[in-house]
């Protein structure tokens, strides 16, 4: 364990060191056959999950398909490069996507429960009837992070009243939504220094209990310090269903 572990009762993240078998995170078969029953035993072992669902979208080399390893399913992966290529339209369009320098929270409590009913199906109804978390797995790839860290905010100094502002993201067949959060003095943030490929933050993006930390805003940030010769950052996250019943 990295850092402070309250992923279980007062906080969402949890910074923890875990080496995959993967290094490049290229090869999609290579993630899907390795990477991902690494996430599942990781989240095991970690918070106490009895099962993992996913559903994939991995940025670079796939679109969406649903698959099954087990009792696996994957919500999606994906990996953030901050320098794309950009040598043409189509590569550009392909490869926009960057680490996000705005501070929010992945899914809104009724997106969280409504993502459970859409990949899921008639299987929901049964699963969320006992506690059922949203947690990202994010590591960096190839190098350690020197820019746009990764920084997460302690829930319990989050004011839920006032410092969500829900945003829907509307498809042709659902509607999603996430947080923006606004900027509160009281908010107490934390990141690990030059992250490792080995050291996975393990990041809370929902928790049907209650009674308990629920919510992690996040965000990339400039680090001043950054040596300005280092490699820019390349990531891979995993967002998982997680459930405690079965």
């Amino acid at each position: 364990m990295l850092g402070m572990e309250f992923l279980t009762s007062g906080n969402t993240d949890s910074f923890v060191k875990h080496q995959s078998k993967e290094i490049e995170f290229t090869d999609y078969e290579k993630i899907e056959k390795e990477y991902y029953p690494e996430v599942v035993e990781l989240l095991k072992r970690e918070v106490g999950a009895k099962s993992v669902h996913f559903r994939p979208y991995y940025q670079v080399c796939i679109g969406l398909r649903f698959y099954r390893i087990g009792w696996i399913e994957l919500i999606w992966s994906y990996r953030r490069k901050q320098t794309p290529d950009t040598s043409t339209p189509e590569s550009e369009a392909k490869n926009a996507r960057g680490p996000v320098e705005r501070v929010h929270i992945d899914q809104t409590f009724d997106a969280s429960t409504a993502r459970v009913h859409h990949h899921l199906g008639p299987e929901a109804s049964r699963l969320l009837k006992s506690r059922v978390r949203i947690i990202n797995v994010w590591r960096p790839i190839g190098h350690p992070v020197a820019h746009k860290p990764l920084a997460v905010s302690d829930w319990r100094h989050l004011d839920t009243d006032h410092d969500l502002v829900p945003v829907r993201f509307i498809y042709p067949d659902r509607t999603g939504g996430i947080y923006n959060v606004k900027f509160n003095p009281d908010h107490k943030w934390h990141y690990l220094s030059s992250q490792a490929p080995d050291e996975a933050v393990l990041i809370k993006c929902f928790d049907s209990e209650v009674d308990r930390a629920r919510l992690t805003p996040h965000s990339a940030f400039v680090d001043e310090t950054s040596p300005k010769e280092a490699p820019q950052r390349e990531s891979i996250e995993v967002r998982c269903l997680v459930f405690d019943s079965e």
